[in-house]
């Protein structure tokens, strides 16, 4: 009898670890990637024919960071492929995010603590991503690799201009393939080695933050503890990402970091997702003078969808940050950063991009201005950033 009870003890054991291990990270993202109801623009025939003719492209996104089929529908999340086509979308950045801090927050966290271990072991990822962040964005890139490899042609991964270009002249025709680059949230998963930035390099990554929610060995984060400046590793990071055609991301650096990186620049910019000061007064959001210095930099910055990025989540609240910095700098320096899957509340997902097309017409922007701002501007610089530099 006694063994029996314990056979049985051990059967329901097992039946709730593959319960968890099945259900739980699904519960986890559907509460952190949410799609609420919002005020929508009502969008016109004019506005669906013109959003039907843009190259929209994205500078942020978390997607490879969940345990979900990227070439499916899912009923969570805010990107998959098929929302990414029926958005009209052209090219996704999909970013690799290898640590969070526990107790997250814009203000202040320390880097003696890790969301991302537990959810690697949760989603039965590879035991190598359980105890290595550099192994966490490797894991990542062939998850997108694996993806586009199943997507019958309708997901392409873009390394290079050449890759770009041919994706942009595949989309005169039917049917439009979607194509994928690869970026990073956060140089710690570089390990404190300088070599680790070529192995990412040549996994596939093409554009990196050197922080994100905390200091790390190169950089000062915006949430970070001390918040200071560039690191002599960070240094030769940013001249080494630069040499190999990686576009240079400022998104969650401190201003110490951001002044140094702006200021030692040879090469576009970006601020991948985020806001602006003057719009929505978040400490994450770029003040004035970062705007004018990534311009400067002839880079782009990318306008997110949530609430501290924008203060909302209504697309007329992205039109309106989107406005600001075609004010400050010029049109040619404004683009699209989401945030999608990033742990955020949205009013709409990707499947659902007209909805911002709409709110730019509603500001008068003009159909020139809303493609470079929908794609254009994007694509221009990743175009010139991919190149190998001197």
């Amino acid at each position: 009898m006694k063994r029996k009870w314990w056979l049985w003890a051990l059967a329901l054991l097992m039946v709730a670890a593959l319960a968890f291990f099945a259900l739980a990270p699904g519960i986890v993202e559907k509460g952190m990637n949410k799609v609420v109801a919002t005020r929508l623009p009502t969008v016109t025939p004019e506005t669906r024919k013109l959003h039907a003719s843009l190259q929209i492209a994205d500078l942020h996104e978390d997607t490879l960071l969940w345990k979900r089929s990227l070439n499916d529908r899912a009923n969570r999340g805010q990107v998959d492929l098929p929302r990414l086509i029926e958005g009209n979308v052209a090219l996704q950045v999909f970013s690799s995010v290898t640590k969070t801090p526990k107790n997250q927050n814009y203000d202040a966290n320390g880097a003696d603590s890790d969301n991302i271990t537990m959810l690697a072991v949760a989603q039965l990822q590879p035991p190598r991503t359980w105890t290595s962040l550099l192994e966490r964005s490797l894991f990542h890139a062939q998850k997108l690799d694996r993806a586009a490899a199943a997507s019958d042609g309708k997901l392409r991964v873009i390394r290079t201009p050449a890759d770009l270009d041919a994706l942009l002249a595949a989309r005169a025709g039917k049917p439009q393939p979607v194509g994928g680059l690869l970026s990073i949230e956060g140089l710690q998963n570089m390990e404190g080695k300088l070599a680790n930035i070529d192995r990412l390099h040549a996994a596939g990554f093409r554009m990196a933050g050197l922080t994100h929610f905390f200091d790390n060995e190169l950089a000062g984060s915006m949430h970070g503890i001390a918040k200071g400046g560039l690191t002599p590793l960070g240094r030769q990071t940013v001249r080494r990402m630069e040499q190999l055609g990686m576009v240079v991301d400022i998104a969650h650096a401190s201003h110490k970091s951001v002044a140094e990186i702006l200021a030692m620049a040879k090469r576009p910019v970006v601020s991948s997702h985020g806001g602006v000061q003057a719009v929505c007064k978040v400490n994450r959001n770029l003040s004035d003078e970062e705007i004018r210095g990534v311009a400067k930099t002839g880079g782009v910055v990318g306008i997110g969808y949530w609430d501290a990025a924008i203060c909302g989540t209504e697309p007329e609240k992205v039109a309106a940050a989107i406005a600001h910095v075609r004010d400050l700098v010029g049109i040619d320096h404004v683009g699209l950063g989401s945030d999608f899957d990033g742990a955020v509340t949205t009013g709409f997902d990707t499947a659902q991009l007209v909805f911002v097309t709409q709110a730019l017409v509603d500001r008068g922007f003009t159909p020139e201005e809303i493609r470079k701002v929908m794609g254009g501007n994007v694509l221009r610089v990743l175009r010139a950033g991919l190149a190998p530099g001197q």
